[in-house]
């Protein structure tokens, strides 16, 4: 693929780069917004906007997905990880897709890096849930007291939706745009945590043990990447 074959199908493109090149993978940022570590990845530019070496994608995703694959084999958790607003909903519905836990709002810190405090506010939740199912609430407390004890629910429901199923630190992360995610992206680094990453020319490569270098402001690009991603996690849990 070459600059001037921006405007239509890529040149040389296998089904892999057509798949990618459909869903608008391949548009970057502009270039003064590249981070110097992205340089590789970009072919040109087409109205200012630079344009990703899908080849290369395709490259990166596959083996990301034959990560995944190995860490779904060995029962590993993998937490999913983007709250920004075009994405969010597609990270939620991948995740529950496959039974992962996920995160699609803002990062709560310390998620990772103080697993033992979140741990003790996920057992607080299943307590107070269990409770409520039960009819126990009702027997030990007023009306009143209940109302305290509900919003209380809500309250962790909110802020733990996606990690109530978690019993310790994941094991990898994918994560859609480390900069945007830049809490995440820290904390699963300092704990030496993997990180695959579906990342825009404004992220640092380094970021990420499994880049994919593509438009991860696309809703199409990202739900294509996720769901191949879902599909490899879910092959290597049948094996």
């Amino acid at each position: 693929m070459t600059a001037t074959d921006m405007a239509g199908a890529p040149a040389q493109a296998g089904v892999g780069v057509d798949r990618l090149f459909g869903a608008g993978a391949h548009f970057a940022q502009m270039k003064r917004r590249r981070h110097p570590s992205m340089r590789p990845y970009v072919l040109g530019a087409k109205a200012k906007v630079e344009i990703f070496d899908l080849v290369k994608t395709d490259d990166q995703l596959k083996k990301a997905k034959a990560a995944l694959a190995a860490l779904s084999r060995d029962g590993k958790t993998v937490l999913f990880v983007g709250g920004k607003r075009e994405v969010s909903d597609i990270v939620r519905d991948i995740a529950q897709r496959i039974a992962a836990p996920f995160v699609a709002g803002r990062w709560l810190g310390g998620t990772v890096s103080n697993f033992t405090e979140i741990k003790k506010r996920i057992d607080r939740l299943a307590d107070l849930t269990g409770k409520r199912e039960s009819g126990e609430l009702a027997k030990l407390y007023t009306k009143l007291e209940r109302v305290f004890i509900d919003r209380e629910i809500e309250r962790l429901l909110g802020r733990l939706e996606g990690i109530t199923t978690l019993t310790k630190r994941p094991d990898a992360f994918v994560i859609v745009d480390t900069k945007h995610e830049a809490h995440a992206t820290r904390e699963a680094k300092k704990a030496g945590i993997p990180v695959i990453a579906l990342m825009s020319s404004d992220c640092d490569l380094k970021d990420a043990a499994y880049p994919i270098v593509m438009n991860d402001a696309s809703r199409d690009a990202v739900k294509l990447v996720l769901g191949e991603l879902a599909t490899a996690y879910e092959s290597g849990r049948k094996a």
